[in-house]
């Protein structure tokens, strides 16, 4: 299989017990007196414990403001203001947060401002530093990595947007198709030359993507062989037995292709790394610093974009957004209505005794997706838990019901039954930016403005978004001949569109209407058609 099995791998947690949440099935570990997230099943407490941020003691760059777990960028008009970290595993266990250059406390002028500090923009500053010599400004709302960066799977695939290499060659044909692999597998290279100095708990080993019904089988079986016959790209098909003996005993897999790119981080402390990487570099980093105005004044090269924080103005010259699923409607009229918010919600276990790995057949450390619509995400932690996502509420103001830990526990019961009333030791959600033709766009969207964006992964952004910074930068120092000729690359994101038949701005307010219908149609889709 070419990887070492969790019930082998050394440092498991053999012995250790409910370390978070003893004393009753299903406890749950969240951020301290929310209390609407517990009660799955009729068990589980919440008890978590606060995260200081970087940068020195609690209060040193003035007040925080507590976690918002209802936070929607539908609704507000920023992600906050200095806010605590979402209380990820992944937060809990990244160790101290790097030293970051404080809030924004005067007004200054910059070249290159970047809004946003997860994996995008962080990887943009680096980019801009190490290849072009430019050193930026990068402005985070709240806490450094606060975002999506700190709240996904850790899944990074040889991948960018949602869809399907088939359904590359149906939109644009086989040559751009081919083009866009090409950037993709280029993309998986630059990720791993970048990640090789940050310890991030990296598990290579390719991924697996899981047929959840016998149907869907014949599907992953023609992508297969398109992938390996047309791009070169060497994806196999596993039976189920071979796929339960030998990788992972999912008792709702019919079989799986396997894809030989895939690698498991620990995403906190792969932004961590990027953060002390990008400041050894020049970049100042400022957390607590939310854009609340946006003023654009003059032309060309005259043209200055003027941001308002609360301790000051930046007058930049030139602005790239790396905001994620986490872009307010109000930050720029070039971005209103072109990213559709999605949440996702994720939960990790105990650690489990390597009888319990070896029990419930969890023989690799490979990440996994499955074939739903709506898809599970999960794998093996190196500390022998299992970490498992899906997609969560619609709404910010309902993430924290119940119902929706019920539903990722009752996908991890039905994938793995012996786990049923395991632990769980944390549970959080967060916002995936997902375009409304499910493909990135790294671009500048008006030829005329010095903004710049790169935005859109829909959920494939952790190995992506390195690509995506290093083109972002390129596009910002001018350099745009060594950009590829690509659709990612050019024009702006759409506005919403009509079952793919047309875009436009005033279908906007409906979006989560047509966001409740379609999801009852691909629950139905995915359990019973």
């Amino acid at each position: 299989m070419g990887d070492q099995t969790p019930a082998a791998r050394p440092g498991t947690a053999g012995g250790h017990g409910s370390i978070h949440g003893a004393g009753g099935h299903g406890a749950v570990r969240g951020a301290e007196g929310h209390e609407a997230v517990h009660g799955a099943h009729g068990h589980g407490s919440v008890h978590g414990r606060g995260v200081t941020s970087g940068g020195g003691p609690e209060g040193e760059h003035g007040a925080r403001q507590p976690y918002n777990p209802t936070y929607d960028p539908l609704v507000h008009p920023t992600p906050g203001h200095g806010q605590q970290y979402s209380p990820t595993y992944w937060i809990d266990t990244a160790g101290t947060p790097p030293q970051d250059d404080g809030p924004i406390d005067s007004d200054r002028d910059v070249d290159v401002a970047i809004i946003g500090s997860g994996f995008t923009g962080l990887s943009t500053a680096i980019a801009l530093a190490q290849e072009h010599g430019i050193r930026a400004v990068v402005l985070e709302a709240n806490r450094v990595a606060w975002g999506c960066t700190t709240r996904n799977g850790g899944q990074a695939q040889c991948a960018s947007g949602r869809l399907k290499r088939s359904e590359w060659i149906a939109r644009w044909g086989l040559d751009t198709a081919l083009a866009l692999h090409a950037e993709c597998v280029d993309a998986m290279d630059y990720f791993r030359a970048q990640i090789a100095d940050i310890d991030c708990d990296a598990q290579p080993g390719g991924h697996l993507y899981i047929a959840h019904r016998p149907q869907r089988m014949p599907v992953l079986e023609k992508e297969a062989k398109l992938l390996r016959e047309t791009f070169h790209y060497d994806a196999q098909i596993l039976d189920a037995d071979t796929l339960r003996g030998q990788y992972i005993d999912d008792h709702e897999a019919a079989g799986a292709m396997h894809e030989p790119e895939g690698i498991g981080v620990h995403p906190a402390k792969l932004a961590f790394g990027y953060v002390r990487k990008a400041r050894a570099l020049g970049v100042k980093v400022h957390p607590a610093s939310p854009v609340l105005g946006w003023e654009r004044q003059g032309e060309g090269a005259n043209e200055r974009h003027l941001l308002r924080t609360p301790g000051g103005v930046v007058r930049a010259r030139v602005v790239g957004v790396a905001t994620g699923g986490y872009t307010s409607q109000t930050l720029n009229p070039q971005l209103k209505d072109r990213i559709m918010p999605i949440l996702a919600n994720s939960i990790v276990t105990r650690p489990l005794a390597p009888a319990e790995i070896e029990a419930n057949g969890l023989r690799t450390f490979q990440i996994i997706t499955d074939t739903r619509v709506l898809r599970h995400y999960y794998r093996v932690l190196p500390d022998g838990r299992l970490q498992i996502g899906t997609r969560s509420a619609i709404t910010g103001s309902d993430a924290t019901a119940p119902r929706h830990l019920d539903l990722v526990r009752a996908g991890l019961a039905r994938k793995f039954p012996g786990l049923r009333d395991v632990d769980i030791d944390y549970y959080w959600w967060g916002w995936v930016d997902v375009s409304h033709d499910m493909m990135p766009r790294i671009a500048q969207p008006d030829p005329h403005s010095a903004l710049y964006y790169a935005l859109g992964y829909g959920g494939n952004g952790v190995s992506y978004s390195a690509q995506a910074g290093r083109r972002l930068a390129q596009h910002i120092a001018g350099k745009t001949a060594d950009v590829p000729k690509l659709p990612i690359f050019e024009g702006a994101l759409p506005y919403p569109d009509f079952a793919g038949l047309f875009n436009a701005r005033w279908l906007a307010p409906f979006r989560r209407l047509g966001q409740w219908g379609l999801y009852h149609w691909y629950h139905l889709k995915d359990e019973r058609l």
